[in-house]
């Protein structure tokens, strides 16, 4: 989820970023030969005749198999959106709710919202390569850490970014892409502003999505496992990991 985030408990590694910590893994992996299915999502999961099973993705992939290990984590991720009528229609164009590769927004016009860790650090980030940014957050205060919050301050002070606080975005414009933004605020009233992308921060909720539709035993969240082997009340069917 998080490409660039440093990682600080990995044994052997005192720091490493998330994308290279998986490039690793894939090297590791390699001599097994794996086999994946990428940017999709397990749908649904039917017993077959002799005992094993299909699982069809939401885009219609099956694929057989005579065991199945769901290591799902906290479940699907899916961000919190801003109550915004037609956000929808420009994620992918203008819309982005994480930053995967800060190079998409070099020499760009950005907004971001939000007022934790988040948002602070890739306005600090982001600051370095973009052509411009508005920092917008609901309340007067950061709930990110203190050293963020100063950078930020200072970034503001010396006009490298534009801070508005006590204001949110409550309206996004345009046609084939993301054109501008409007804002309504406590000191300004409401006004448009100019932006090439809208990055609202405002954190990832985690849910079992389809998951809790496969028959498995569900409490608090998590698929219930026997803990001798991390079966599920399904035979072929183990879960591992945060999921149980």
């Amino acid at each position: 989820i998080y490409p660039k985030k440093p990682i600080y408990d990995i044994p052997g590694f005192p720091n490493i970023l998330a994308g290279e910590l998986v490039e690793n893994l894939m090297k590791q992996i390699e001599p097994f030969k794996p086999g994946f299915t990428l940017g999709e999502r397990a749908e649904k999961i039917q017993k077959n005749e002799d005992g094993s099973f299909t699982v069809v993705s939401n885009k219609d992939t099956r694929i057989n198999a005579k065991v199945i290990a769901i290591a799902g984590g906290l479940g699907c991720f899916e961000p919190r959106k801003p109550p915004i009528p037609n956000i929808d229609q420009f994620e992918e164009s203008g819309v982005e709710y994480m930053v995967k590769d800060p190079e998409k927004f070099r020499d760009k016009s950005l907004v971001i919202a939000g007022g934790g860790d988040s948002a602070l650090d890739w306005t600090i980030e982001l600051s370095e390569i973009a052509k411009d940014i508005t920092l917008i957050h609901r309340r007067s205060s950061f709930r990110g850490a203190l050293d963020s919050v100063d950078k930020v301050l200072a970034l503001a002070k010396n006009k490298k970014i534009n801070l508005i606080t006590e204001a949110q975005v409550i309206g996004i414009q345009g046609q084939n892409h993301l054109q501008s933004v409007t804002i309504k605020s406590k000191e300004n009233g409401t006004f448009e502003l100019q932006a090439d992308h809208f990055i609202p921060l405002f954190g990832l909720t985690p849910k079992l999505g389809p998951i809790a539709d496969w028959g498995l035993h569900i409490e608090k969240n998590a698929i219930e496992v026997d803990t001798l082997d991390y079966s599920t009340n399904i035979e072929g069917i183990y879960a591992i990991g945060d999921i149980n």
